[in-house]
């Protein structure tokens, strides 16, 4: 029989399950991102508290779905993709059912839009997708290794871009987590090749 710690996980119960899981976590990221956004004054030190979740919420949707679908091979890799994009529809059953009616963030991307959601719901999708085979690769490649060195990518551009003034520090630790995580997939692509 094989383990199932080195076994990838496909199963389509367990991908629905633990793409829940995600989107209930990230969700979740989200409530406490705007508590603290409307509970604390402006500042840095706000800044560096919501940056701080913008990291969490980014390792949370990256690396969670890779360790429920415990990512090997290419399968796992799938598994972990799939488990993101659930989540993301979770995610998003939660924002239009519980979050829009009490209007808990500006609607810009309403706006933007011409007042519909349903331009940026599918970027919403691909990106949670994109994150979440990211981090499955970087787990495949990393399964010996331990430590989460993309949270330090991001710690380190959200830190030097928003300190510096160029961009808000929970974006720039957005982009930054994001940019790192696809270098770390590269290069754990690299090496297999």
């Amino acid at each position: 029989m094989i383990s199932t710690a080195t076994a990838d996980r496909s199963e389509f119960r367990h991908i629905l399950i633990s793409g829940t899981i995600v989107g209930a976590a990230i969700a979740a990221a989200v409530v406490v991102f705007l508590l603290v956004a409307w509970l604390l004054p402006a500042g840095v030190l706000t800044s560096l508290l919501l940056m701080l979740i913008v990291l969490a919420g980014g390792t949370l949707a990256a690396f969670l779905p890779g360790s429920f679908a415990t990512s090997r091979t290419v399968q796992g890799i799938a598994s972990a993709a799939a488990i993101g994009l659930w989540g993301t529809i979770v995610f998003m059953a939660i924002d239009i059912i519980l979050l829009r009616p009490f209007k808990a963030f500006p609607w810009t991307w309403d706006a933007v839009g011409g007042g519909s959601t349903w331009w940026y719901l599918p970027i919403w999708w691909m990106l949670g997708t994109f994150l979440a085979w990211m981090g499955a690769i970087v787990t495949a490649g990393r399964a010996v290794r331990a430590g989460n060195t993309a949270l330090g990518g991001g710690l380190a551009a959200a830190l030097g871009l928003g300190l510096g003034g160029v961009m808000l520090m929970p974006v720039a630790a957005g982009l930054g987590f994001a940019v790192t995580l696809v270098i770390f997939a590269l290069i754990v692509l690299s090496r297999r090749g």
